[in-house]
């Protein structure tokens, strides 16, 4: 045992701290209801006590000295009505061009179809041995 153990050291500088970022935790809206209550199905109206009776405002209406009034519909179904009617003009007008071309189009097609079997038919007729003379 002449010869110590040498164990290797390494010395180690000195270092700067390094800066971080603070990141917030992240949150989300997390999205809620509110409860619907239901009532029981027993449920019974209080003693002593009277329904309310509300009354509806008359339906708005038009008038033309010639006709009788006429009530006007809810903006709501005037509004699905107008939508309604001005997608199928457009609509209609958009594809009135289109099918008139394959229209014209399938009418030729068709005609040379019928004008190639009626000339085949002819062939055929001239060409059987009946319409020859003997």
């Amino acid at each position: 045992m002449d010869n110590p153990i040498v164990i290797p050291f390494v010395e180690i500088p000195n270092h700067e701290p390094i800066k971080t970022i603070e990141i917030p935790l992240p949150s989300a809206d997390v999205p809620f209801y509110k409860p619907m209550v239901v009532p029981p199905s027993d449920l019974k109206e209080p003693e002593d006590t009277q329904p309310v009776q509300t009354e509806t405002p008359p339906a708005p209406t038009l008038t033309l000295p010639p006709l009788p009034p006429i009530p006007i519909p809810p903006a709501e179904v005037l509004v699905t009505t107008t939508v309604a009617a001005v997608t199928a003009v457009a609509a209609t007008t958009v594809a009135q061009p289109v099918i008139e071309q394959i229209k014209k189009k399938l009418q030729k097609f068709l005609q040379g179809k019928i004008n190639k079997w009626k000339q085949n038919r002819q062939k055929k007729k001239e060409s059987s041995p009946s319409s020859k003379k003997m």
